[in-house]
């Protein structure tokens, strides 16, 4: 038979929700990417201990709350923008097998998303001599994740006015499912996939 739960366990959850809803706003407002950082920093902000956080799963969720209840015209318009400029890089890189993944497919992005791609190639060092034949400027972004379904490299630049973020695995990660930050599988889409959902969006680009 399980305890039944205790006041201070009651006002632990409430705690580690403020925590996990602060965080949230940080990440929406200030672009903060870190969740690790987002959840300490609103800890700090909240004057309580940097223990008994929430779990990275509990911050993505309030993220989703935070972005649907205050999206606005200018979210809706460069979504739309993102999602134009999605089309563009996985046409582009139709020979590496684009998955298109991250605010263009759940539809939650806001002013600080970045389109997420992830591609797959024999090595990163093909994509980047890829890159350079199209005369892209391009930075690697540290890769933070360890084990056997990390990336091989993380490489930003910018499509137009739409920041790019293109993870590159190796081709035997391509049926491996990859994480969110939350530890969940993220949804991702091939080409031909995201067209077809763009076609029963309002907001499909033209």
């Amino acid at each position: 038979m399980s305890a039944r739960p205790t006041s201070s366990d009651s006002v632990l959850g409430n705690l580690r929700r403020s925590i996990a809803v602060q965080a949230a706003r940080l990440i929406a407002e200030e672009g903060i990417d870190d969740f690790a950082f987002a959840k300490r920093k609103a800890a700090r902000q909240l004057g309580v201990p940097e223990r008994d956080l929430p779990t990275n799963a509990e911050v993505e969720e309030e993220l989703a709350t935070w972005r649907r209840l205050y999206r606005d015209e200018d979210d809706d318009e460069r979504l739309t923008q993102m999602r134009a400029a999605a089309l563009g890089v996985m046409r582009q890189f139709a020979s590496f097998r684009p998955y298109v993944t991250g605010a263009v497919v759940d539809g939650l992005g806001d002013a600080f998303s970045e389109l997420e791609l992830e591609i797959y190639a024999d090595s990163a060092k093909d994509v980047e001599i890829f890159l350079l034949g199209l005369a892209l400027d391009y930075e690697h972004s540290e890769v933070r994740r360890t084990g056997h379904d990390a990336p091989e490299a993380i490489l930003v630049f910018d499509w137009g006015e739409v920041p790019v973020k293109l993870t590159i695995y190796s081709h035997l990660a391509e049926r491996s499912p990859h994480r969110s930050h939350a530890g969940t599988v993220q949804e991702r889409m091939r080409l031909e996939a995201f067209e077809a959902m763009l076609g029963n969006t309002a907001d499909a680009p033209e």
